[in-house]
């Protein structure tokens, strides 16, 4: 129960780092956005860090380097589809194929979830994609489309590739590990501005801001590598994954965004979800 606490508070906070991380990107360059998040999140990973300590192994340094790569790719190619507008192809796929990376790799590694629990997983991921799905789709040309499905397949595959990763880190590596991905992933997001010849710099008071969605991204993965110290690879991760409810509900309850039928559903179907897990 402690496991899928931490990933509904892990999904909370993504869900509330997305929503500005969207709004941020509106104004400036996806990838300056995801950088400039990824150097709050390295911050406040690195407090985090200190302040619990722990001993990783050589290995766990090898996974979260690993994790890095995956959570500088899935940022930049999620903000890169939040800043497209077609957020409603975006968002389904790369939340779906980030819970379900790390659910093959629990599997593969032996992990055997109760037959309740694999109910759960499928209502969750059901879930995922009624919640994250837009009611109206924009209208685009096919190229554009192919993008926006190219950009949640990244992205989720890398969100996937950092779960999994960070999944397999010892409970003794403490805190560690985490802000060694944050390291590898602020490097990662560094060369990519270089390749895409994005700007760097902000206006200090964006730049400012622009580290908000990092931290809360930091938090929650904090949060989630607790979680999979003490649960199931492949529960916390599809509870983790759940994180477009609290980007929805956010945008209702601030932007007056309207929730649609097909999102009230998919809101339902994540608490069915997470009682089945629990229950499982």
């Amino acid at each position: 129960m402690t496991a899928v606490l931490l990933a509904l508070a892990s999904a909370l906070a993504y869900g509330v780092s997305d929503f500005f991380g969207g709004m941020f990107t509106k104004r400036h360059s996806a990838w300056t956005i995801a950088f400039w998040g990824q150097l709050g999140a390295l911050a406040a990973a690195g407090l985090l860090a200190l302040w619990i300590g722990g001993r990783p192994s050589g290995m766990d340094l090898v996974w979260a380097a690993v994790a890095g790569v995956g959570s500088a790719l899935g940022t930049a190619f999620l903000y890169r589809g939040l800043a497209s507008g077609r957020m409603g192809v975006v968002a389904p796929i790369s939340a779906v194929v980030s819970a379900a990376v790390p659910i093959v790799v629990g599997v593969a590694t032996g992990e055997r979830p109760a037959p309740l629990v694999w109910i759960g997983i499928a209502v969750g991921l059901v879930a995922i994609w009624l919640v994250a799905r837009s009611p109206d789709p924009e209208s685009g040309s096919r190229a554009a489309a192919g993008a926006s499905v190219r950009d949640g397949m990244l992205a989720g595959a890398g969100f996937g590739a950092y779960f999994a990763a960070i999944g397999q880190v010892r409970d003794e590596a403490g805190l560690w590990p985490n802000a060694a991905s944050m390291v590898v992933a602020v490097v990662a997001l560094l060369v990519i501005l270089l390749l895409v010849r994005a700007p760097l710099g902000l206006p200090p008071r964006r730049a400012g801001l622009a580290l908000i969605p990092g931290v809360l991204g930091a938090i929650a993965l904090t949060l989630f590598l607790l979680a999979a110290q003490q649960g199931l690879l492949t529960v916390v991760a599809v509870i983790a994954s759940l994180y477009p409810a609290a980007t929805v509900i956010l945008a209702a309850l601030v932007l007056h965004e309207r929730i649609h039928r097909g999102q009230a559903v998919g809101l339902a179907a994540c608490a069915v979800a997470v009682a089945l897990v629990a229950l499982g």
